[in-house]
């Protein structure tokens, strides 16, 4: 049986994709769920988020030590093979793939094999390269005994990401209120889909492969619309016209379906708008905590005391909607993921 990966994605970058991940996390682990946050983005900024830099300078410099997405797959660099990552344990239930800046120099290696994991034989390293990400995580599921897989990925549509979509049974969308993110929306459906069949055919070229290989889904679970200003529960009128725009172009572009004359508050597609918690964002990252964990020994007082609230029932009622919906689709794609175990909702 597999843990299954979840992986947040968008064309877009500063769309709250991290901080997003970042408090999911936390709130899976708060409902007896365990986690595995995999930091696959070359920034590292959810390592960031989890880790002050002093900790994380001492990390990095260990460069021995599989404590690292990079470190645990940079031996296929050569003639090794991957090594068992070594988690950092954040708290009970959660725990941490670190991220690596030198997880850029990877990109080159994951290219040049691409095109040989369709020759005729030695496709035992080029598959190895190319699913090493996909290895790691089951491997560190498998070591914590984890419940779930986020994962954080950068902006971009290179080789690096594609080989993390591989590695994905479900993609969730984070989209801010503005033309670059529907254009980024865009661009997505069809990169996605070419992914996927090109993988396919790879795995139906290697008809007897020597070790696990994941499936390659990435099946669409929905959106999110984030980073807005919000009056009365709703987004302030300056948005609204690119907020609006949101459910048709996703079913055109992520689904190939019709477009629908829906708007996100009532898109059963739309998984939550999550409003913007301005100051109580720079409080959080100073505490290296979620805002749902802020007190009013932190400065969380009065207003802010009150959103802390807010925060923890939005990302309870979001993290519910997630398992939810990736259980519906598991029972609709069951015949690619038998061997997935979706976490039961408490």
């Amino acid at each position: 049986m597999k843990t299954p990966v979840i992986t947040f994605f968008n064309n877009k970058g500063g769309v709250g994709k991290t901080s997003l991940i970042y408090h999911l996390s936390w709130m899976f682990a708060e409902q007896n769920k365990r986690v595995i946050a995999a930091d696959i983005d070359p920034q590292a900024n959810l390592t960031a988020a989890f880790l002050d830099d002093l900790y994380l300078e001492e990390l990095w410099e260990k460069k021995n030590e599989a404590n690292t997405i990079f470190r645990a797959i940079s031996p296929l660099t050569g003639v090794g093979d991957i090594k068992e990552p070594i988690l950092k344990k954040i708290e009970e239930n959660l725990y941490l793939i670190p991220g690596d800046v030198a997880l850029s120099s990877f990109e080159e290696t994951l290219s040049e094999t691409w095109p040989a994991s369709m020759g005729d034989n030695n496709l035992f390293r080029p598959f190895r390269i190319q699913t090493a990400f996909w290895q790691i995580m089951q491997l560190a599921a498998e070591k914590v005994d984890a419940d779930i897989i986020l994962v954080d990925i950068g902006p971009n549509l290179g080789a690096i990401n594609r080989s993390a979509l591989i590695s994905t049974n479900f993609v969730i969308i984070p989209l801010g209120a503005d033309l670059f993110s529907l254009q980024g929306l865009k661009n997505l459906g069809p990169t996605v889909r070419a992914w996927r069949n090109l993988w396919n055919k790879r795995l139906e070229n290697w008809k007897n492969p020597e070790f696990n290989l994941p499936n390659g889904e990435m099946i669409p679970v929905g959106y999110l619309c984030q980073q807005h200003s919000v009056r009365l529960k709703r987004p302030v009128k300056a948005y609204d016209k690119w907020i609006n725009r949101i459910p048709a172009v996703y079913r055109e572009s992520i689904l190939e379906e019709k477009p629908v004359d829906l708007t996100p508050i009532n898109d059963p597609l739309c998984l939550a708008t999550i409003k913007h918690y301005r100051s109580l964002i720079p409080l959080a990252q100073e505490y290296k905590k979620p805002i749902f964990h802020l007190t009013p020994a932190d400065g969380a007082i009065g207003s802010h005391s009150n959103a802390v609230h807010e925060a923890y029932r939005d990302f309870e009622e979001l993290s519910r909607k997630i398992l939810k919906t990736i259980s519906a689709l598991r029972d609709q794609h069951e015949g690619s993921l038998t061997d997935l175990v979706i976490p039961q909702i408490d």
